[in-house]
């Protein structure tokens, strides 16, 4: 398999989160590549076309434990190109580098899962889950999971950018829209109306100081982040609603964040938008131990789809472990290295050619 130039094939082609059709264009590709390469994989995929996902496994005793490797296809946009160095869909490859939108997050671990499963031998008991719209709350892992769970899985691997490093964990992530509800007026007289967007900026400047964060000590703590806001149709007229979308990465089950929102006399309701618990493996644990990477002692920053995957894998371990630099996930002139590229090929080779262990 020519990983390079499938890296920067995926790259060159935007798959940003809520595309379907794109997604979809981009799980075709690499089920075409794979199998051609290994024909002996079965393929299963997703009969919404919406929330698309394709599942391979290789055609082994169904009893047998699989290693789990775990990918999404979609990115986020790329913001305000002219800001790029380089065009975010070029793809280019200088100075070592891959550049453009998704070559970290993740469409360089995409590949080089794509290529150790293709070059495994047909008799290691092994599965590939290609999601969508993983940037925006694990959709395409939550469609998929009915179909996980029929599988025997031994242990999942999420090569997310880790720098090829093993990461046992990450944070859940619990966004909620905060809605205030007010009373319409002419702007020249205010006092004739109820103005819900003050009301939203009232109980915004109180969770700094009140909402009940936690912490865990390897998690770390939790954080809140009011991403979006919405409110109001012109200078003139006195907001009648109000909304913020809130961004918190959590250690438990949220549940005290969300009765504080719920609590809050301005607040006119609550909707929650993405409820992912977070994800730990222990470091004892023996497969662990066995992998060629060094373990990192923190957990990664992001989310994946780990945390749903996590409910129908049982008690599997679970490691985010794949090439791309952390740093540029999301972010202006993002990258990955080929030589990261060439190592995770490498060592998760090395790791399906042992399993089961």
């Amino acid at each position: 398999m020519d990983v390079v130039g499938l890296v920067r094939e995926l790259v060159g082609r935007p798959t940003v989160s809520g595309d379907a059709a794109a997604q979809r264009g981009v799980l075709g590709t690499v089920t075409d590549v794979l199998t051609a390469a290994a024909p002996h994989l079965q393929v299963q995929e997703g009969a919404d076309r919406e929330q698309p996902w394709t599942l391979l496994t290789s055609a082994t005793d169904p009893v047998r434990p699989r290693l789990l490797v775990a990918c999404h296809v979609d990115t986020v946009p790329a913001a305000d190109p002219a800001g790029w160095q380089r065009d975010p869909f070029g793809a280019e490859e200088e100075d070592g580098r891959i550049w453009g939108r998704g070559g970290s997050d993740m469409k360089a671990g995409l590949v080089a899962a794509a290529a150790a499963v293709a070059g495994a031998d047909p008799s290691v008991p092994v599965a590939l889950l290609l999601t969508s719209d993983e940037e925006i709350g694990s959709r395409g892992a939550a469609a998929a999971a009915g179909a996980v769970a029929d599988l025997a899985v031994g242990a999942v691997v999420v090569p997310e950018a880790t720098g090829n490093r093993v990461v046992l964990g990450h944070r859940g992530a619990l966004w909620v829209a905060v809605r205030t509800a007010g009373a319409a007026a002419h702007g020249s007289t205010p006092q004739r109306g109820h103005n819900a967007l003050l009301d939203l900026v009232a109980v915004l400047g109180r969770a700094g100081g009140e909402l009940p964060l936690s912490s865990e000590p390897f998690l770390g703590a939790e954080t809140w982040n009011p991403g979006v806001l919405r409110s109001g149709t012109v200078p003139n007229v006195v907001p009648d609603r109000a909304e913020a979308v809130i961004d918190q990465r959590t250690v438990g089950d949220g549940s005290a964040l969300l009765a504080w929102w719920r609590a809050q006399p301005e607040v006119s309701g609550v909707e929650v938008l993405v409820d992912l618990p977070p994800v730990r493996t222990p470091p004892d644990d023996p497969w662990v131990a066995g992998l060629p990477a060094p373990v990192e002692p923190s957990p990664a920053t992001y989310f994946t789809d780990a945390s749903v995957l996590g409910a129908v894998t049982g008690p599997a371990p679970v490691v985010v472990w794949g090439p791309g630099t952390p740093a540029v996930m999301h972010a202006t002139d993002e990258y990955v290295e080929v030589a990261e590229v060439e190592q995770a090929v490498r060592a998760l080779s090395t790791v399906l050619g042992s399993w089961p262990v």
